[in-house]
């Protein structure tokens, strides 16, 4: 059986390979664990002079296995749960630590987890039909993986409220969007011969092969975003009113989202606006561990990814002092 993670020094880069294309390349323990490996065993490595990260098969990764948590809390074993999330989280501060350059290479689905090995990096370069989400109001979970606090610190456009909204609607960002973000540092054409043109020339040779940014959809409700998603949902909600379009847009992108989700996401926007990296990842450890273990978690990852019917029976919004109490 192949791995599901390849790794290989290519003359002075680090070549970490997604290798699990039949699921989209979600990361599994086992996954993670390769990844931090290769990366703790090139960070001293004098020979290794930068890393790329990319996939195997269309798409670079679809997040993390949640499938597998869902599993291991239903049957009684929460605290390996915690111990995957928390190593994952490890991971994704090493990657945004890394004192070496780090090339994410994304075609496809990005989302989830897929940010968290990506979007953390010194450049993540995507192709035209790449697009990225954090989806986690769907299944009932919370914006993780760092992305609470890096989706507010965008270069093209650091906002609490467009780390918000893109958090708590799992707005599909294209190619475009990522780049008027500063999300995504480069869009190119393929990726067939990338690889080859990193290892050789280093990542300034992106630069050489880079598409010019196309118009951003998403660009266009930057201000009203600014103003509208800050404060918790339900003062969201209640500016949201004054605003119908957007009102109606997020009325479409949140239909099937949990409602407690949205509120203990809200939470966390607000708590991890204030912190750093490594805080926003404390944070979001501590908020998990919670929203995991409620039904919520388990429905909603049943409707999206088990039996895939997106017929999730949420349970009624949640008191948002549940939430509160678990943030620093």
């Amino acid at each position: 059986m192949e791995k599901p993670v390849l790794t290989d020094v290519m003359d002075s880069t680090g070549v970490i390979t997604l290798n699990r294309p039949k699921a989209l390349n979600s990361l599994n323990r086992e996954m993670v664990d390769a990844i931090k490996g290769a990366l703790d065993a090139w960070r001293e490595d004098a020979g290794v002079e930068q890393v790329i990260i990319r996939s195997s098969g269309k798409h670079f990764c679809a997040g993390g296995d949640v499938r597998a948590a869902r599993e291991g809390i239903l049957s009684g074993r929460a605290v390996d749960v915690d111990e995957f999330f928390a190593r994952e989280y490890e991971m994704n501060l090493d990657i945004a630590n890394y004192p070496k350059p780090y090339i994410a290479l994304a075609s496809g689905v990005i989302m989830g987890g897929g940010l968290g090995v990506s979007a953390h990096g010194s450049h993540l370069a995507v192709t035209e039909d790449a697009f990225a989400s954090m989806p986690e109001m769907n299944i009932g979970y919370i914006t993780d993986v760092g992305m609470s606090w890096r989706l507010q610190h965008l270069p093209g456009h650091p906002s609490q409220g467009l780390g918000a909204f893109l958090a708590l609607t799992g707005y599909r960002l294209s190619a475009d969007d990522m780049l008027a973000t500063g999300l995504a540092t480069h869009k190119v054409a393929s990726l067939d011969g990338v690889v080859e043109r990193v290892v050789a020339g280093g990542a300034r040779s992106l630069d050489d092969v880079a598409l010019p940014a196309g118009p951003s959809d998403l660009e266009r409700w930057f201000d009203v975003i600014d103003e509208v998603f800050v404060g918790s949902w339900a003062d969201i909600k209640r500016a949201l009113a004054a605003h119908p379009e957007l009102q109606a847009l997020v009325a479409t992108l949140t239909s099937q989202a949990s409602p407690s989700a949205l509120v203990a996401a809200a939470e966390l926007m607000q708590a991890n606006a204030e912190t750093d990296l490594a805080g926003a990842l404390a944070n979001e450890r501590s908020l998990g561990a919670l929203v995991s273990r409620e039904p919520d978690f388990a429905e909603g990852v049943r409707a999206v990814l088990v039996d895939k019917t997106n017929d999730a029976s949420f349970t009624p919004e949640a008191d948002v002092e549940r939430y509160r109490a678990a943030l620093g």
